[in-house]
């Protein structure tokens, strides 16, 4: 049986913000004690999806278990086509022509997981950000939003547009009177930080649209800066180790439905903010 598609209608110029290719590993290596931990996830598997969704552009974002080695994000950029975009690993002392000749290719920002198993350690943020400003990149970090608290200054003291991954994120259930959550709104109020509107599955103690969590976070966060929302996939799943228990797309798409009912705005998150982000 074909899988359902989406009851929203996407806007022409749609774009996924957040998802990855898996290829085989003797194509692309996971780093050293990463081996085998994701199955094979091939970008005709992921055009499929997309074209289900009636999304046209994506952003191919590194994950954890490759670390440094970006090459299966140019490798999937180039095979999407211009349609795609890339947010890369880098280490703190990459050098600005290394960085332009990837803004040639599509790469658009830097991204941070600052969760378990991640690469990076917090003052390295500020080094690469000073370098991304100058090539006009963003960076991207992915925390556990209870944490933002703790690290609001060093954030909002960054000289380039941030953003934050999976509505923030946040380990523990909360509300959006949470200190935490309203960490989250001071950075927005900004002007320079984005939010994605992706896996709310990851976050939540309910069910679908997650109302009661992740879903409320996000609602809250659309209502406060809809110009800054962004929406994704975050295909396919990497997280989810059972593939019974993933996700349907469809319905991730559907939440916008349920987050906001302004046409207007989701064509927004959907189509209008990452176009101007990533420079579609």
């Amino acid at each position: 049986m074909a899988a359902a598609k989406p009851e929203l209608k996407a806007p022409s110029g749609s774009c996924d913000t957040h998802m990855h290719i898996v290829y085989p590993e003797e194509t692309f290596p996971f780093a050293p004690g990463h081996e085998g931990i994701f199955p094979e996830a091939p970008l005709e598997d992921y055009v499929a999806t997309a074209r289900r969704l009636g999304i046209e552009r994506c952003v191919m974002t590194q994950t954890p278990a490759y670390e440094m080695d970006n090459g299966w994000v140019l490798a999937a950029m180039a095979e999407f086509g211009p349609n795609a975009r890339g947010i890369v690993t880098l280490e703190a002392d990459v050098e600005i022509e290394q960085m332009e000749a990837l803004d040639d290719l599509g790469v658009r920002g830097a991204c941070f997981h600052m969760l378990q198993g991640g690469w990076h350690e917090w003052p390295e943020i500020p080094e690469i950000a000073e370098k991304a400003a100058e090539v006009g990149w963003h960076v991207q970090v992915q925390l556990d939003g209870l944490k933002l608290p703790g690290r609001l200054s060093l954030l909002e003291a960054l000289p380039t547009t941030i953003v934050i991954d999976h509505i923030g994120k946040f380990q523990t259930q909360v509300g959006i009177d949470h200190p935490s959550f309203k960490a989250l709104l001071r950075l927005l109020e900004s002007g320079a930080c984005y939010v994605k509107l992706s896996a709310p599955y990851e976050s939540t103690w309910s069910d679908y649209p997650y109302m009661e969590d992740s879903g409320a976070l996000a609602k809250e966060l659309i209502r406060v800066a809809p110009d800054r929302m962004l929406w994704a996939s975050n295909w396919p799943h990497l997280g989810v180790s059972d593939p019974a228990s993933k996700p349907d797309d469809a319905r991730l798409l559907d939440t916008l439905l349920h987050w906001t009912g302004d046409e207007a705005v989701r064509d927004k998150i959907l189509r209008d903010n990452p176009a101007r982000l990533y420079g579609f």
